[in-house]
């Protein structure tokens, strides 16, 4: 399948007729976040944080099932992603930017706090945010995305280190990019072929979030993501000297598909020495896109929780 070349003018979700959602950007200091949101709008605010390969779309299911429930949800692209702005440097993607562009969103929107769900390297985010400005997130939910100081030390097992290899290889300047550019973006067919359940995973889902990752800048701009947060993570180490110590005050909800190529299960029960309210919401079956293969018990349990 050739990859479709986009201009911004062309969302992901043009041949949507009645999309339950509209189209949005906010400018900011130095990025334009581009965002998705529905519900109304004087709703909660719900924050909703992509990971890695992904855009917004990774939320299609979740949204019109939180916008009916009363909630204003809005699913940003985080910077370097979609149509999000791309600033060249890997300084600007560490976690106090990338969290920096949701509370400049929430206050966008008139709010001073919200409700955040992050998935995969939205859910970092969604973490740093629960640590550094707790006061700006009334409810906080994570799929399949550890908390960094347990991540840290499951970093020191052979098991974990292992599975965190790509983490490393993403520090590399330009070959990154150009693995994930070659044969048309194929590598998107192998990221979820195996891992995820087809049927959860649709074809044109995975056409979607490849036609997004395709846009001029946007390789460079999520691999950043790594460079900028690895780099910032090996201060804190250094800073700390050992692994740093993050703990979480606000209710958290943490989502875990368990049959997950790039963490290992045992990383869930140590959440609870970093997080004071916890629940915990296991899956079994379900792989690193829990969000996809259950994604009626994910939604049931954010609205239970949010």
């Amino acid at each position: 399948m050739a990859t479709e070349s986009l201009t911004d003018a062309e969302p992901i979700d043009a041949d949507f007729e009645d999309a339950p959602w509209t189209h949005g950007s906010a400018e900011f200091d130095d990025v334009d976040i581009h965002y998705v949101e529905a519900g109304p709008s004087d709703g909660p605010i719900v924050v909703l944080l992509h990971g890695f390969p992904e855009c917004w779309w990774t939320w299609h299911h979740q949204i019109p099932a939180l916008a009916e429930a009363g909630f204003h949800v809005v699913a940003m692209d985080m910077r370097g992603a979609n149509r999000s702005s791309k600033p060249a440097s890997a300084g600007s993607y560490g976690p106090d930017h990338l969290a920096g562009d949701v509370l400049d969103l929430i206050e966008h929107f008139g709010g001073q706090s919200a409700r955040i769900v992050g998935h995969d390297f939205g859910g970092l985010v969604a973490w740093h945010l629960g640590h550094v400005h707790s006061d700006a997130v009334e409810r906080l939910a994570v799929l399949n995305s550890p908390h960094l100081s347990v991540y840290g030390h499951h970093l020191t097992t052979l098991a974990q280190l292992r599975r965190s290899w790509y983490v490393g290889y993403f520090q590399i300047p330009k070959i990154p990019e150009w693995g994930l550019a070659r044969d048309d973006f194929a590598i998107f067919e192998s990221i979820y072929d195996g891992t995820v359940d087809p049927d959860a995973l649709t074809t044109d889902d995975v056409e979607r979030l490849r036609r997004a990752f395709a846009r001029p800048g946007t390789p460079t701009g999520v691999v950043n993501w790594y460079r900028g947060v690895g780099r910032w993570y090996a201060r804190e180490l250094f800073r700390a000297r050992g692994v740093p110590e993050y703990p979480v005050d606000v209710p958290t909800l943490l989502c875990w598909g368990e049959d997950d190529e790039a963490l290992v299960p045992a990383l869930v029960a140590d959440h609870h020495d970093w997080i004071g309210d916890l629940r915990v919401e296991r899956f079994p079956e379900a792989s690193h896109w829990v969000h996809f293969e259950e994604r009626e018990a994910v939604t049931a349990a954010l609205l239970d929780h949010l």
